[in-house]
């Protein structure tokens, strides 16, 4: 197993002792799924938080009638979980899913409770973690209350730089909660300003 790419993530926050990296290894489990496999199904609790290796993960809702409402992807170096129920172990309302064969190192949530009290720095990790997931989420409330499609495609952008070659028009345009088609309008838009720019 694996789970190097983690321990330099966790490091990008605060270096660790090798007693600890020990730890973390005898705790987190490296999978390999494949494409559209599924990690979390509603009616059900979320049970790991997961590490994105390689590949890409989407977290979504599916509507009364029957739609799919992207929340969320998880690409390299990302963490996805339904972060309530996870904490809660209440049934989860949401699905995560690969859009991509994809590596990943996960956590069950008593091994991760194990290791907050063994290594305090996770704790303080974890806490930044969440801050910027729950940031995250905040700034795409505020953005489908006041931003055009164009605004929220930017951001997408700027978020998710590397996955905009990588997804296919429906996935993206689920997230901003526009159609495919007005997505391909919203890219033209965008190449077109680019290209006057230029001039």
């Amino acid at each position: 197993m694996n789970i190097q790419p983690l321990l330099d993530h966790f490091e990008s926050y605060i270096p660790l002792e090798q007693e600890e990296k020990q730890l973390i290894s005898k705790r987190f489990v490296e999978r390999t799924i494949r494409r559209r496999q599924s990690l979390l199904q509603e009616g059900f609790p979320c049970k790991q938080y997961t590490f994105v290796v390689k590949g890409c993960l989407r977290m979504f809702a599916v509507d009364e009638k029957g739609t799919e409402h992207n929340l969320q992807f998880s690409a390299e170096n990302q963490w996805i979980a339904d972060i309530g129920s996870f904490h809660t172990n209440q049934p989860s309302s949401l699905f995560i899913e690969a859009l991509e064969p994809s590596r990943i190192i996960q956590v069950e949530q008593q091994d991760l409770y194990s290791l907050y009290a063994s290594i305090p720095k996770l704790v303080r990790i974890f806490k930044v973690i969440v801050e910027n997931n729950y940031v995250e989420m905040q700034n795409r409330v505020l953005q489908r209350i006041s931003s055009t499609a164009q605004e929220r495609y930017s951001a997408f952008l700027k978020q998710y730089p590397q996955l905009a070659q990588r997804l296919p028009n429906t996935q993206i345009a689920s997230y901003l909660d526009i159609t495919p088609e007005f997505l391909s309008k919203v890219r033209k838009d965008i190449a077109s300003q680019a290209g006057e720019h230029l001039t």
